[in-house]
């Protein structure tokens, strides 16, 4: 599961470098399907994993700035960066006691639910996944290559 994080982490930041060579108007510009736009998409991703591991699992109290406070690129990405500094012991961290382990997640709808922690660190690689590939898609509507999404030859199992 490491490795599926640090995986995800290496695209997020290349991600973040593609960015660079892209407009604002192209980063801000309405998209079909997800949250429709690639820099709120980022911000998404980022605010998804910081919720779920540190305020879900971790229950702690967690501040996530609306998007209109961090709404550049590089406001983005230095929340990504405090986030990953808050979240990654925890990943780091993580053993098999911690699998079955219960969080208690409260619904927009205000109902309780419980999920292992296991399922949810699954969810939230899963997550940022599905998201990239729709980075992917929008990156090739606008004529631009993709980063990469292979997991093969990004050097995170090095013998």
């Amino acid at each position: 599961m490491l490795k599926l994080f640090e995986y995800n982490w290496q695209v997020r930041k290349e991600w973040f470098d593609w960015c660079r060579t892209v407009s604002e108007e192209e980063l801000m510009k309405r998209r079909i399907g997800g949250i429709g736009y690639i820099l709120p998409t980022l911000y998404h991703i980022v605010a998804t994993e910081y919720g779920w591991i540190c305020g879900g699992i971790q229950n702690k109290a967690i501040e996530i700035p609306p998007f209109a406070e961090v709404a550049s690129l590089q406001q983005i990405q230095d929340f990504s960066a405090r986030c990953h500094v808050e979240l990654a012991p925890f990943v780091y961290n993580w053993n098999d006691s911690l699998e079955d382990r219960i969080m208690i997640d409260i619904t927009d709808e205000g109902e309780r639910e419980a999920h292992k922690y296991g399922e949810v660190m699954r969810h939230v690689i899963a997550h940022e996944i599905h998201h990239i590939g729709q980075l992917s898609i929008w990156s090739r509507e606008i004529g631009k290559e993709p980063v990469t999404a292979n997991l093969i030859g990004r050097r995170l199992f090095d013998i």
